[in-house]
């Protein structure tokens, strides 16, 4: 769920937080879950990357459409390659109360497109993406009209 989604009137857009425009439901996989399967994922789903988590919940690494295409050029067939050998490692992350211009400085200075959102423990709490953020710009500034 794309909680941007419920954002209803007027907000000073320098305040809002994290968690009020990441995803919530986010499709995740596991170290040994195998490239072909990921693959299907993203372009079934839509997006760019998967969280990678460990059984307990924590992220431990992302895996890109960058990442599955090397791997083809690389003349490795994705059945035959797992998450956990080619993911990244300790990604990028920010919290839930990572306020919105520090999300869009990250997002913009490292090139993502988009960025896991963890708790203090590391485990993974929804992803917060470009698009959630222009959704919520637009959203948090234009005014409500009341009849």
């Amino acid at each position: 769920m794309r909680r941007i989604s419920y954002m209803v009137g007027t907000r000073d857009f320098p305040t809002l937080q994290a968690e009020q425009f990441m995803q919530d439901v986010v499709s995740y996989y596991h170290a040994d879950d195998t490239g072909d399967k990921l693959a299907g994922a993203m372009t079934e789903g839509g997006f760019g990357s998967v969280p990678v988590l460990a059984t307990d919940g924590k992220l431990i690494g992302i895996v890109s459409e960058f990442d599955l295409l090397q791997v083809i050029t690389e003349g490795k067939e994705l059945t035959t390659v797992t998450a956990g050998e080619i993911m990244t490692k300790n990604p990028i992350t920010v919290h839930q109360d990572t306020p919105a211009k520090e999300i869009i400085h990250l997002l913009q200075g490292k090139h993502l497109i988009r960025m896991p959102v963890v708790d203090d423990k590391g485990k993974l709490m929804g992803v917060v993406s470009r698009r959630d953020m222009l959704e919520g710009y637009l959203r948090a500034t234009k005014p409500v009209w009341r009849f």
